[in-house]
Parts: C-alpha cells; sequence; structure tokens
C-alpha cells in the first residue's frame, strides 16, 4: 500500500509545479526563468504547460490563492525559498482533505482511514 507521501510525490507535487509554472508564464517569465525558479528544466516547463504532466487533480479554491501567491512572490523576487512555500500548500492539500481524497482513490484504505490528517506519528 502506498502511503499518503507517496501520493503527494506521484501526483500532488507535479500538479503544484504544473500550476506554478502557468502561473510565472501568465505572469510574463519565459520559460526559461521559470525553470530555474522552480529548480526543474525547460523541457519540463513545456510538459506541465501542455499538461503532460501534473494533470487530473483538481484543487480546491484555498489551495489556488496560496499557488498564485508563491508564484506570485517568486516572479517578484519577494521570496527566496521556493521549499517553504511549497510545504505550506502540501499542509492545505492535507488540511482540506484533498489528500485524502486521492489517497482513497489510489489505494484501498479504510473508510474512516484519517492518516492524512495526523500530524505525526504516535
Amino acid at each position: 500500500m502506498r502511503s499518503p507521501c507517496e501520493i503527494i510525490i506521484w501526483y500532488v507535487l507535479p500538479r503544484i509545479r504544473s500550476e506554478l509554472a502557468k502561473e510565472l508564464v501568465n505572469l510574463g517569465l519565459p520559460q526559461k526563468e521559470v525553470a530555474k525558479r522552480l529548480g526543474i528544466t525547460q523541457p519540463a516547463v513545456s510538459q506541465y504547460l501542455r499538461e503532460k504532466r501534473g494533470r487530473g487533480i483538481e484543487f480546491k479554491e484555498n489551495v489556488m490563492l496560496a499557488i498564485r501567491k508563491l508564484a506570485k512572490d517568486l516572479a517578484d523576487d519577494v521570496i527566496d525559498n521556493l521549499i517553504f512555500g511549497v510545504c505550506e500548500i502540501c499542509t492545505r492539500i492535507r488540511e482540506d482533505k484533498t489528500l485524502c481524497r486521492l489517497h482513497k482513490e489510489q489505494e484501498i484504505v479504510p473508510e474512516d482511514c484519517n492518516l492524512c490528517l495526523r500530524k505525526r506519528y504516535g
């Protein structure tokens, strides 16, 4: 059985990158600069823009607002730590139960499972 963390790695992070790439391009950054700011290759940016990668997940509005804010901060050079911003977005995805929904869609888990909502082990 895949853990919620694996769901994040395989599905959520690519979708976050896809949305960030789209937002940064919409803000006027060229693909090469988007790649640099996201720490990925320009061909990966191109695939995100054409939805060859990072598709299939719909985020709730609170997550999309956080993605747009992070993209704006990246475009304006306000934020120097992409990881912190992405972690904040992942936290929202856990809190709004999107991760639980994805985990249940991808794996056979008990209906009353709340593993995705736990703060820590134990």
